[in-house]
């Protein structure tokens, strides 16, 4: 499973998985909901794509398919950041870093975790 294989709204289905552990469709849909609006028809649709990209599985309880994931969300996260670097930063992880201090308002909480991390690595 590859994290470009994933859309937006597929990938919001897997963070509720994700979080959750086991979900049905409807649980899915309500979860969704508190965000934005979006069809339990749709939910199940992207369900069933979901299962074919192999990303989740199911198992039926009292006639009730519930979901869970299959791959990782650490992997998933992996994999879309390196492409990001790759594609948008040529490769530079530094460059994704500048660019997020330089146009981002990042909380001075979140600035100290970065240095944190830094001087960890040096």
């Amino acid at each position: 499973m590859n994290a470009k294989q994933l859309g937006r709204v597929q990938l919001q289905i897997m963070q509720v998985l994700w979080d959750r552990g086991r979900a049905n469709a409807r649980e899915i849909t309500d979860t969704l909901n508190e965000s934005s609006e979006i069809a339990h028809s749709t939910v199940q649709t992207l369900l069933r794509q979901l299962e074919a990209k192999q990303a989740i599985a199911h198992d039926v309880e009292e006639r009730t398919f519930v979901f869970y994931p299959l791959i990782k969300e650490d992997k998933v996260t992996r994999q879309a950041t390196r492409e990001l670097i790759n594609k948008i930063f040529d490769g530079s992880a530094s460059g994704l870093v500048a660019y997020l201090l330089e146009n981002e308002k990042i909380p001075k909480s979140e600035l100290q975790r970065l240095r944190k991390l830094i001087n960890d690595e040096s």
